[in-house]
């Protein structure tokens, strides 16, 4: 009795951005592992009878560790269930996917990727601005604000010199990072920008420039860090967060 394993990426938070074979894939599960920023519109859609478990990691408090949950997946698999591993986001972007799959590889369960949007394009979107422009940045760039070592091994210097649109998940301490930046050699007259919740209803974007980001307080998470040109055209006013839907924007101006 051999089920399978579906690595479903739920989108960064709206249910209307799930792909249609996300919510197919969603209805017809036996059980959903699910991660902790999972929004509670989309565990609305799940069918009742479906056994639903949160078995997600925030803020270095684990419910269950990756070891556990690689054996609920591979174990559910072998009892003939059909078992969605739902993970906010897209599952291949700081999901830990890779070690879920090998786990499963292993297990010799049967398993498929169901990509969603990634958190910085919810963000993007948030903001109604390009990560990539030919005028001003032709490359854009993931990367975590930590690491599982506890080490920062990023060459920032590497990541200023291409000039890319930076997103920074999990973004963590503001100021630190600011000066990370800034001493890799980003002007601080940069913008940039932090959108918590994107696509939700409690969705929150604030902009700055580098140099001023040490002095925001931190928005609730998941929160995404967005810096670079293209941020110079976000419809945000500067330095005050806007929630969504707040009825009115301005054009953000920068020195």
């Amino acid at each position: 009795m051999n089920g399978k394993v579906y690595l479903v990426g739920a989108g960064p938070g709206d249910p209307d951005f799930l792909t249609l074979k996300a919510a197919r894939v969603l209805r017809e599960s036996d059980v959903v592992l699910h991660d902790d920023l999972i929004s509670t519109q989309i565990l609305q859609l799940i069918p009742r009878h479906v056994e639903v478990r949160n078995v997600g990691k925030r803020f270095g408090e684990k419910k269950n560790t990756q070891r556990e949950i690689n054996s609920l997946m591979v174990n559910f698999a072998h009892r003939g269930h059909q078992v969605v591993r739902l993970k906010s986001g897209d599952p291949m972007i700081f999901g830990r996917v890779g070690e879920e799959i090998a786990a499963l590889k292993e297990a010799k369960v049967d398993f498929e990727i169901v990509p969603g949007i990634s958190a910085a394009i919810g963000a993007a979107a948030a903001l109604q601005t390009s990560l990539t422009h030919r005028q001003s940045s032709h490359a854009f760039i993931a990367i975590a604000g930590h690491s599982a070592s506890g080490f920062d091994e990023t060459n920032w210097d590497a990541l200023i010199e291409t000039r890319a649109t930076i997103a920074v998940y999990m973004p963590g301490d503001y100021a630190a990072l600011a000066r990370k930046l800034q001493r890799a050699g980003l002007d601080p007259k940069t913008p940039c920008a932090i959108v918590s919740k994107a696509t939700t209803p409690e969705e929150l974007a604030i902009t700055t420039t580098i140099a001023g980001l040490g002095n925001l307080s931190p928005l609730p998470p998941p929160a995404v860090l967005l810096t670079g040109q293209v941020l110079r055209n976000a419809r945000i006013t500067p330095g005050v967060p806007i929630p969504r839907n707040a009825g009115h924007v301005h054009e953000a101006l920068y020195e």
